[in-house]
């Protein structure tokens, strides 16, 4: 037996998910950042794993749909204990965090109770710019590698810039991979292997996405209507929290008018200075997109955004792992991938500036939004300081 096998075979559920929580406890700045804690954790500390089975993971979540720290530290976990404690995996890794969104959401109740006005945010908006603008720096250099993909990230975002549909986040990235793939000059792409996936979780997938689908077509409800929404968004956007922000920007404040914009950024900026899963926003834009109704159907709304965003990929990653090993011996996947992460880099790119322009270009915003981007590549300052720094000079000045 391999090593990993017998370390599978004595890791104790209580001793995984305790790792799993710390993982969670230091888990700022989006995917890139996360990986960076998991490989501290995971394999220099516990050696749960090998780094080359980390970087492979995250090959393997980059192709799939939804949250990608989170689907791989679910892999993780699958791969020491089977679907049960992936299971648990995802619960210790997202709910503290979704808890803490979704009481964010009551926010403009509670400044209003404390006679506190909602301009004391009004930074955070040029804040999380700055953390996208990071994100897009970091996946550009790490995407962009020769013409081609550098074509494909202007392409993502010069046409997401101009066409503010939903549907263009997804056309742009298939198309980007399948781009990809044509004027690959490799042979023999697609090498045939014999694969026994659970169907099981692909067919519970297909059931959500078409049973949320028809029942919000059938019935007008808000609550339908943000789970279907949500779970739409967790199947059509790869890439993580980052690339997900610009299509749920553009339904929920511009078409359907759930929230404002600037309720929108303080959102977003404030899940920046919390640890876990970026896609735990969706409980704070779920519970935005409640109100109006009572308190329980507000964390309602935050709690079905939650489960909505991250139950495809979770699905995805348990139909996906059990055949990862010889799914990833062929090559066109890889291939796929290299097209639709650069195209995804173009995405945060055109986010950075729609968020910019909806937050006002002023003075004193670009001075916050510089004055972060350098704490940022300072990397001496965590991001939850950062956060707290900008809420307390909206309040001061």
């Amino acid at each position: 037996m391999s090593e990993l096998v017998n370390k599978k075979e004595k890791v104790s559920y209580r001793t995984f998910l305790w790792d799993v929580f710390l993982c969670s406890l230091g888990a700022y700045g989006g995917p890139e950042a996360h990986y960076g804690v998991f490989t501290d954790q995971m394999i220099n500390k516990k050696h749960y794993i090998t780094e080359e089975e980390l970087v492979e993971l995250i090959a393997l979540t980059g192709i799939l749909p939804g949250p990608s720290s989170t689907q791989t530290i679910v892999a993780i976990g699958h791969k020491m204990g089977g679907p049960k404690l992936a299971f648990l995996t995802m619960l210790v890794w997202a709910v503290p965090v979704v808890i803490l969104m979704i009481a964010l959401s009551f926010l403009s109740q509670i400044l209003g109770a404390f006679s506190l006005s909602e301009e004391g945010f009004r930074y955070i908006g040029p804040m999380a710019v700055a953390f996208i603008v990071m994100a897009a720096y970091k996946i550009g250099r790490k995407v962009a590698k020769d013409s081609f993909t550098v074509m494909l990230l202007i392409f993502g975002a010069v046409s997401t810039y101009l066409v503010r549909e939903p549907y263009i986040y997804p056309a742009v990235l298939i198309f980007g991979g399948i781009l990809s793939v044509l004027t690959s000059k490799e042979k023999d792409v697609w090498n045939r292997v014999k694969l026994s996936p659970p169907w099981k979780y692909l067919i519970a997938f297909s059931v959500f996405a078409a049973g949320a689908l028809l029942l919000n077509v059938l019935f007008d409800n808000v609550l339908l209507d943000i789970f279907e929404s949500f779970y739409r968004y967790g199947y059509l956007v790869i890439g993580g929290g980052q690339v997900v922000v610009p299509l749920m920007y553009s339904e929920l404040v511009e078409l359907k008018e759930y929230m404002t914009s600037q309720e929108f950024l303080t959102g977003f900026g404030l899940v920046q200075g919390l640890p876990g899963p970026m896609f735990s926003f969706s409980a704070y834009a779920g519970g935005m997109a409640a109100r109006g109704g009572s308190a329980f159907f507000q964390v309602m709304g935050g709690v079905l955004g939650a489960v909505g965003i991250f139950l495809p990929g979770v699905l995805l990653i348990f139909f996906v792992i059990p055949v990862w090993e010889k799914l990833k011996t062929i090559r066109g996947i890889k291939i796929f991938l290299r097209g639709v992460t650069a195209v995804a880099g173009g995405l945060i790119l055109t986010a950075a500036v729609l968020l910019m322009t909806k937050s006002g270009l002023t003075l004193d915003n670009f001075l916050v939004m510089g004055g972060t981007l350098l704490l940022l590549l300072w990397k001496k300052i965590p991001a939850p300081l950062i956060v707290l720094g900008v809420i307390l000079l909206g309040f001061l000045t």
